[in-house]
Order: C-alpha cells, then structure tokens, then sequence
C-alpha cells in the first residue's frame, strides 16, 4: 500500500513537472530529464542523511562501549548510561549519585562489614546480584542493573529510594 501511494505520489510529481515544462515550452524529453534529476537529487539527499544517522549512532555505540569497558575504574558514568536506559532523567541520576555515594562511594567492592551489603547498591546479602549475572562481585555493570531493577521494584524510581533512605537512613 504504501508503494502504490509513493508511486502515485512520484506520477503526480512527474505529472506536475511536465504540465510546467509544457506552460514553459520545454519539451517534454527535457521535462522527464529535470524530473529524474530533481528524484535523484531527493534520493542522493535522503541518502546522505541516513548515512549521517547511522555515523552518528556508531559514535554513540563505541563511547558507550567505551564507557562500558572502563566499568571499574568509572562506575559512576556507567549507572548514568544505565539509568537513561532505564527510562530516567538526569535528575533521577542525580538522586542516585545521591544514594550510591552515602552507600558505597560507588565502590563495587564496598562490603559492609555490620551488615553484610556489598557492591554499589549495598544489596544484602551480595549474592543477590547473581540473578543478574554470576559476575556480580566484581561488575559493576551486573551491580548497578541489579540496583536500578531493586529500586524500580520497591521504590519506582531513584528519588523516592533517596527520599526513604533519608528518612529512614536506608533503603
């Protein structure tokens, strides 16, 4: 269906550009040569920025690998990239820089010595995270899908896990 339509829509144009030519005395050979000229310079447009949005989403693909591969040592952007995928805003963000700084400085190898709790999110126990991925005691990225999936469940969002673990100092 929508072939027919970009075809009838292409014949209209077509039709448009030599009923012009004609009211110019253009021939109509010239006519049909300008209108393949105008379709292909359309095409070769359309073509172009295409090209321009994948170059643009393979950028952005390799700097989140980037990211992604340097976990470890910056685990922080790591669960920004991971919140916006989730759904959230920066401000949700902000709630939860907020909440995994008081809990664990970010450290995936925080452990709680009291309680138990390990990694960013302070899941208690550790072990927890494995429903994520095996790994979970030294990724960081399984650390901090496990924590937005557990704040998403309880909480909803990042900033009413903050707003718990403010008024009652954990969450």
């Amino acid at each position: 269906m929508a072939q027919a339509t970009e075809l009838s829509n292409n014949q209209i144009d077509t039709d448009a550009a030599l009923a012009a030519a004609r009211r110019a005395g253009v021939q109509r050979a010239s006519a049909l040569t300008q209108t393949k000229k105008v379709a292909a310079d359309a095409k070769a447009a359309e073509l172009s920025q295409a090209r321009e949005v994948a170059a643009q989403r393979a950028a952005r693909e390799q700097a989140r690998q980037g990211i992604l591969a340097r976990a470890q040592s910056n685990p922080r952007a790591v669960g920004r990239l991971l919140v916006f995928d989730h759904g959230w805003d920066e401000g949700q963000f902000g709630c939860l820089d907020r909440l995994w700084s008081k809990e664990s400085g970010w450290r995936w190898n925080a452990a709680n010595g009291s309680s138990g709790a390990y990694g960013i999110a302070q899941s208690l126990p550790g072990s927890k995270m494995a429903s994520v991925a095996s790994d979970w005691s030294t990724n960081p990225i399984t650390q901090i899908t496990w924590g937005l999936q557990y704040i998403s469940g309880r909480y909803g969002t990042p900033c009413s896990a903050w707003g718990h673990s403010q008024a009652f100092n954990w969450y």
